[in-house]
């Protein structure tokens, strides 16, 4: 959805509360294609930042159709949206700057603006809880469920020319 924000560009002082339906069904990102399980209406607040700037100011509430990433069990992740951020027409826009950039006709394209904040606030791993303890990488079993017993032991490789002085038995050097 587009919203155009020419007045709030153009009047000093100038604040216009919005609330946004997010028309996006699911969020595609070099981690994968997540479904959007459920989603709160985004609160929008723009003010007059000066002279071309708009502070974007705003909240939204998203659930996600994800998988742990220790044992792949399937755990939804909800991600709580807060964001303040300036934003300046793409002909005004200071590229040093942290701004958001307006297209031309001063509009927020609000789903595009939506997607960066889940970029940014996306978690670097996502856990079905704080203790997983992951599939056995011998046999696949999930940990969190039942314990395997598999031996799991990897021996540090840089002691692997002491390993070899005990291997070898009665061998003359």
């Amino acid at each position: 959805m587009l919203v155009n924000l020419s007045d709030v560009l153009k009047s000093e002082g100038r604040q216009v509360q919005k609330e946004v339906l997010l028309e996006m069904t699911r969020f595609e990102s070099g981690a994968g294609t997540f479904e959007i399980l459920s989603k709160s209406p985004i609160t929008f607040l723009f003010v007059n930042a000066g002279p071309g700037k708009v502070r974007i100011e705003g909240s939204a509430s998203l659930t996600f159709r994800t998988c742990c990433d220790r044992c792949l069990t399937e755990s939804p992740t909800t991600l709580e949206l807060v964001f303040r951020r300036t934003a300046a027409p793409m002909s005004t826009a200071d590229e040093e700057a942290d701004e958001w950039e307006l297209e031309d006709d001063c509009r927020l394209d609000t789903e595009a603006f939506v997607r960066d904040e889940i970029l940014i606030h996306w978690p670097v791993k996502i856990l079905c809880r704080e203790d997983c303890r992951g599939i056995c990488p011998v046999c696949g079993r999930n940990r969190n469920i039942q314990e395997c017993g598999c031996d799991t032991f990897v021996p540090d490789p840089r002691m692997a020319g002491i390993q070899d002085i005990f291997n070898m038995n009665n061998k003359e050097v």
